[in-house]
């Protein structure tokens, strides 16, 4: 059964543009700001997140209160700028995750109804090619090789193999 096209975006080369240009200059005034860790760096690193976020504010508060408590290595100024830090970072990228979300699920949809409509296709000239119909043969010879199918099980080696 045919599904609704819920998808048809065409987005003028124009406004590509323009939104491929705000990207660079986003990356460009951002860049110096970013670090690029390897897998192992990320794997190893403790994380913060929302459950110790309170733990670490808390313990900014208590520190500059407090500072006789903090070890020499430690340095308070730093903390409070690694924790405003975050803060900064966040209001970026939270709307850069919804964007990111919202263009995932878009090109997922499109993906899908494009294999779906190439699936129809392919299923259609596969019958044409079974009833010979002249054409069909060559393009559903060239559209198997192609199409991401599991291969063919060789009967012969499969009895060997038994």
């Amino acid at each position: 059964m045919p599904k609704e096209n819920a998808v048809s975006i065409q987005i003028p080369a124009a406004e590509l543009k323009k939104m491929l240009d705000a990207f660079k200059i986003i990356e460009s005034v951002l860049r110096p700001y970013l670090i690029a860790l390897t897998p192992e760096e990320r794997k190893q690193l403790p994380k913060m997140s929302d459950k110790t976020v309170p733990f670490v504010e808390k313990t900014l508060d208590y520190a500059k209160s407090n500072p006789q408590f903090a070890p020499s290595y430690m340095s308070i100024p730093e903390l409070k700028i690694d924790i405003d830090a975050v803060y900064t970072l966040t209001q970026l990228a939270r709307p850069i995750d919804q964007l990111r979300e919202g263009l995932g699920d878009t090109m997922m949809l499109a993906g899908s109804e494009a294999y779906i409509a190439a699936l129809a296709y392919y299923n259609s000239v596969k019958q044409a090619a079974k009833m010979n119909v002249p054409g069909a043969r060559a393009i559903y010879d060239d559209l198997s090789k192609r199409f991401p199918g599991r291969p063919k099980l060789d009967t012969s080696k499969a009895a060997i193999q038994s």
